[in-house]
Parts: structure tokens; sequence; C-alpha cells
């Protein structure tokens, strides 16, 4: 992937670093988007910021929930990104990234509003 995927599908499988979608793989985090599959340069959880999540809230008013996957281990977001997005009406639920893949299937298979800001992770639990 060159860096963007201009559908939004679901994700096959994640591990060794990256994700797997559309017959093709993915090296690095990713963002799940109403525009399509981004990717999202963070690495870790603390690097996550407002900027880094510029691209939904431009699209905010096209997504009702936000699966953000954290990596192996599940941290606090910082309180002034949790009200970015609140203020735009988007629910955020952040977890451990198999879980956000998971939940993320399972809603954008309903045709519900869902967009994710994955971060990759090596070895799946």
């Amino acid at each position: 992937m060159s860096g963007h995927y201009p559908y939004q599908v679901q994700i096959d499988a994640y591990g060794s670093g990256g994700f797997r979608f559309a017959d093709m793989s993915h090296r690095g985090s990713l963002l799940c988007l109403p525009s399509g599959m981004h990717a999202w340069p963070i690495t870790d959880a603390t690097e996550i910021t407002i900027e880094s999540l510029a691209q939904i809230l431009a699209l905010s008013d096209q997504v009702d929930v936000l699966l953000i996957g954290l990596g192996r281990d599940i941290t606090a977001l910082k309180p002034e990104i949790l009200d970015a997005l609140h203020a735009k009406n988007v629910i955020v639920e952040a977890v451990a990234t198999g879980g956000a893949v998971r939940t993320y299937n399972i809603l954008l298979g309903e045709k519900r509003a869902v967009a994710a800001a994955l971060i990759a992770v090596e070895t799946v639990r």
C-alpha cells in the first residue's frame, strides 16, 4: 500500500507490525476512515495527539464511533483528545489493537459509521 487505499474495508489480519486487508499487506499503523485506509505514523500510544487524529476530526460528520487500537497495552488518552472528539459527537473506545480490529470489523459489517486508529503490533495475543 502506498499510504492510501481509497475504500474503507474490513481488516483480514493484524500482527507482524502491520495489517492485511483487500488482498494487500500494510506495514505500520493504520487509520480506517470513510475516505479509505491511510498509513498512520504512530508507533506508540504516547504519540497520539489531536494533530495525529486530524483526518478523523475533519471527517467527524461521517463518524459516530472511533475505535483506537493502543497496541498491546491499554493506556489512558490525553483528556484534550477525548474532549476534541466528544465536541464533534464522536464516541471513543480505546482498547488493545486486537479488540479494536475485531470491533471495527463487526461495526463496519453492520454498516455503522465507524473509524479506527490502529497502532501496529508485532505479536498477537
